[in-house]
């Protein structure tokens, strides 16, 4: 009975993965390469030259901007640091170290496949939100007064992509960061996201605890405590999330997972604690629990409204 148990639930594992697979494979190529042409034609240096400015149109730009960057939790920091050390005001420097993980091209693309245009769009705006109220409330404290980049910090492996003279290098450039480098960086963790998610999908004691036990505010509770420990980057998180519907979770539950797990990699807290301080951190963390509630909440409604 064990053996044969075993081979069902491997079977149905392949099924769900293979069926991953074939939905996501044309969607990710497309992300992959709209990532690429947009890291080549807007590079970081423009990001980092519209950030220098003060006030809430910095906040309002780290926050779009962020949003469509291709960069992942680990990648951002680098970028937050060199942007605080050329004197970036800090609302402008945290909210993009908010909106960048939380979502990207990529992920935008896998999210409208799986979940639909309408959870695409608040998923979307959710990670504006919070950036720019991060930015706003972050402007408002004063943080230690210099950040400082340290060599052996856990970014220093990042690299910045070569960016191209002419056109033509460009964008021989952006195929090369959208089908090289990029998988290089995220691939695996896309691949966990779907095994992850084919095997909450297999597995059925998983679904029956989530109907039985995560539906309403202690779901939520769960949820956030899940995306706080846990770290897959924005386009691996969403086939999870998808995962989590199909087992019983509400869409809510899933954008509120979406927006907290991304943006609280352990990288990034112990770098925020250690160069802009704990009032900083408090703020950051909160903030971002919050509002991915508050998006949670509105969009069980709206949706259920819809349906």
């Amino acid at each position: 009975g064990g053996v044969k148990k075993a081979m069902e639930f491997f079977s149905l594992f392949t099924s769900n993965f293979v069926h991953y697979f074939k939905e996501l494979w044309l969607t990710l190529l497309l992300g992959f390469f709209l990532s690429g042409i947009f890291y080549q034609f807007f590079p970081t240096e423009k990001v980092q030259q519209y950030l220098g400015q003060k006030g809430f149109k910095s906040i309002l730009f780290a926050s779009i901007i962020g949003a469509f960057l291709p960069v992942c939790c680990i990648g951002t920091l680098p970028i937050a640091l060199t942007l605080r050390r050329k004197q970036a005001s800090l609302g402008a420097v945290m909210a993009f170290l908010v909106a960048t993980p939380a979502t990207s091209i990529t992920a935008l693309f896998v999210c409208w496949k799986l979940l639909g245009l309408a959870f695409t769009i608040l998923t979307f705006f959710g990670a504006i939100l919070m950036g720019i109220v991060v930015g706003i409330i972050c402007d408002g404290i004063n943080s230690k007064p210099e950040a400082h980049v340290h060599e052996k910090s856990c970014c220093h492996h990042e690299e910045e992509e070569p960016i191209g003279k002419t056109y033509q290098e460009k964008f021989q450039r952006s195929l090369v960061y959208a089908f090289i480098t990029l998988p290089k960086k995220i691939g695996v963790e896309i691949i966990f996201g779907m095994a992850l998610s084919s095997f909450i999908l297999s597995f059925q004691p998983i679904q029956q605890f989530i109907k039985g036990y995560l539906s309403g505010l202690i779901g939520y509770a769960v949820i956030i405590i899940f995306g706080l420990v846990t770290y897959v980057c924005s386009t691996g998180d969403v086939p999870i999330a998808h995962a989590l519907v199909k087992a019983g979770m509400s869409q809510g539950h899933a954008l509120c997972y979406l927006l907290v797990g991304p943006v609280t990699s352990y990288s990034t807290i112990l770098v925020i604690h250690k160069e802009f301080g704990k009032h900083v951190l408090v703020v950051y963390l909160f903030s971002i629990v919050s509002i991915s509630f508050l998006f949670g909440i509105l969009t069980d409604l709206y949706l259920h409204q819809v349906i």
